[in-house]
């Protein structure tokens, strides 16, 4: 199954396009760039995080909640990324550990519908 993502790089760099065989626990994965169709290998540890999304245009005019409250999406968490952004959600598999862990957006309406964090990327990450 393909799935619609936002890959962001610890560079800076975004990428649009489908994950062909994500999986979190594999140092690397296929995407089809969108518009051309190529496919190519991304590797995790390049990473701050891959972004599952519904569109790729998402919509800058929204406004996202912080304080909702999702029963059976985990604990509420903070993370705070080397580049200065920070995500709010919740998680179910945080360990400081592991190379990446999935967050689940607070706003059931955000563009996001989960984002896999590569904890190499992040400055900090709380249970809030």
């Amino acid at each position: 199954m393909k799935n619609q993502v936002v890959i962001h790089y610890a560079d800076g760099r975004i990428l649009k396009g489908w994950a062909i065989d994500f999986f979190p626990n594999k140092p690397s994965f296929h995407v089809e760039r969108e518009g051309s169709g190529e496919s190519f290998e991304v590797k995790t540890a390049e990473l701050k995080g891959v972004f599952f999304v519904k569109t790729f245009q998402g919509n800058a005019d929204a406004i996202h909640r912080a304080d909702g409250e999702r029963v059976g999406m985990g604990k509420k968490i903070q993370v705070d990324f080397s580049d200065g952004e920070t995500l709010m959600g919740y998680t179910s598999g945080y360990s400081p550990a592991r190379a990446g862990f999935f967050v689940f957006p607070v706003d059931p309406d955000d563009n996001n519908e989960k984002v896999f964090v590569v904890t190499a990327a992040t400055n900090t990450v709380n249970f809030v």
